[in-house]
């Protein structure tokens, strides 16, 4: 999706001019287009492996959330899903959840995800959800910056390969955190499948 030019008497897009909304049944052939405008190393950040789109398994397991034990926001601009945040709740231990978020190369750093991640965070709390768990990729240091600005007090721990964070909710400075980076990537989520996730007890 590329950006216009201010120099071309084009409007720009802003973050006015974004909405963002709980991910629904019809919005699955937007979330294919999403892989138009991510790169391969955007996809990578997120899912752990080389991929050249989104994985269907991650597409069906979108199309099967709850609202509820999983819950994914979605941003869009023109009828087009630019990102993506979700949660899944912990089977175990219902009071956390695992944390995702995927952006489009030409909306990062711009502060989408943290919108996203602020928005999601608030329904998380109504439900009962305490902390966020998210796992970054070791070598992205965009994304562990940007989470080190959101909760401060947070020291990763390294694991297999990635940063693991447990990020209380909610969120210490949520007005101000740089939750910018392309994606915090969560192995359980790359290999979503559809139900995954879900806790009917909760």
């Amino acid at each position: 999706m590329k950006q216009p030019n201010v120099a071309d008497g084009v409007h720009v897009a802003g973050l006015d001019d974004i909405r963002v909304r709980p991910y629904g049944v019809l919005d699955g052939e937007r979330l294919r287009r999403m892989s138009r405008d991510l790169s391969r190393h955007s996809l990578y950040s997120r899912f752990f492996s080389g991929t050249p789109s989104l994985p269907e398994a991650y597409l069906t397991a979108l199309n099967a959330i709850d609202h509820w034990n999983h819950e994914a926001l979605v941003a869009l601009l023109d009828g087009e899903i630019i990102g993506v945040a979700e949660y899944v709740r912990d089977r175990a231990e219902p009071r956390r959840a695992e944390l995702a978020v995927l952006v489009t190369d030409p909306w990062q750093r711009r502060g989408l995800a943290r919108r996203m991640v602020v928005n999601l965070a608030e329904l998380a709390e109504r439900r009962g959800i305490r902390e966020f768990d998210a796992e970054v990729i070791l070598g992205n240091r965009e994304a562990m910056l940007a989470l080190g600005s959101g909760w401060p007090a947070v020291r990763a721990r390294s694991e297999d390969g990635a940063a693991r964070y447990s990020l209380p909710l909610p969120i210490p400075f949520p007005a101000r955190a740089p939750v910018e980076p392309a994606a915090l990537a969560v192995r359980r989520l790359a290999r979503a499948r559809p139900g995954e996730g879900a806790n009917p007890g909760c």
